[in-house]
């Protein structure tokens, strides 16, 4: 099963700034290529921090009214700029340390970053924190263009086929709009859990119901008597009733 990573969905040609690039140049290129911020590298193109919209806004703000721009340490302790010094250039607006990602780390992996920092695009760095490319919120969720055919296919293929001693035909697999529904029976309760969770791991995939039954329990404590039944997992938000 292919697991997508950032590396797949990235961008790689990426608009930057450097430290001394100049307030104006910032806001033509964020117009000019109608994106949200940019990266601000070093001369080695090592990531240094990240200039957003809302930097710029804020700047200008500050430079309206006439007063020197002093980003609020306190509430985000995250920024820095000279004390003292109005901010005119990418490195006195920008806030540093930049969140970045590695085009290796899986696609979901990427997007809890972004989630967790409220974020709306990662600098994808090498091993020596060099830019390579850019991945925003619209690239990964790119994964979740795919038709429900393929995702289909990729269940039966990968999944259910690797599965040994599964016959061909023991598992129905359908698919709409993302979700997933698991119908048959199995050897093992285990195998169901198994099957289940690789599904969950499928690109694109939203949801799965499973109403897959098992021949023997191998999950029963020591010592209880065999059973044999249904297993079933819904998806988050579904009634038990």
């Amino acid at each position: 099963m292919k697991i997508h990573t950032v590396g797949d969905v990235m961008t790689d040609e990426v608009v930057q700034a450097h430290r001394e690039t100049p307030f104006k140049d910032v806001v033509r290129l964020l117009d000019a290529h109608r994106i949200s911020g940019v990266p601000v590298v070093d001369h080695d193109d090592k990531v240094v921090g990240v200039v957003s919209g809302t930097d710029l806004v804020r700047g200008q703000a500050a430079r309206a009214g006439g007063r020197r721009y002093r980003l609020p340490r306190l509430r985000r302790p995250g920024r820095r700029a000279a004390a003292g010094v109005l901010a005119t250039t990418a490195g006195e607006l920008m806030s540093t340390p930049a969140i970045t990602v590695h085009p290796e780390q899986p696609v979901p992996d990427a997007a809890r970053v972004m989630e967790r920092h409220g974020i709306e695009r990662l600098p994808v760095v090498d091993e020596e924190d060099r830019l390579i490319g850019i991945a925003t919120r619209r690239d990964l969720l790119r994964v979740f263009l795919r038709t429900d055919e393929d995702i289909r296919r990729e269940v039966t293929d990968e999944i259910l086929a690797a599965a040994p001693g599964l016959p061909s035909d023991a598992v129905v697999v359908s698919v709409r709009d993302g979700l997933v529904t698991l119908e048959g029976r199995l050897e093992h309760r285990t195998d169901i859990a198994h099957a289940v969770r690789s599904t969950w791991q499928v690109d694109g995939v939203v949801g799965v119901f499973s109403s897959l039954t098992f021949r023997l329990d191998d999950d029963r404590p020591a010592g209880t008597s065999p059973s044999r039944g249904i297993a079933r997992r819904r998806t988050p938000g579904q009634s038990g009733q």
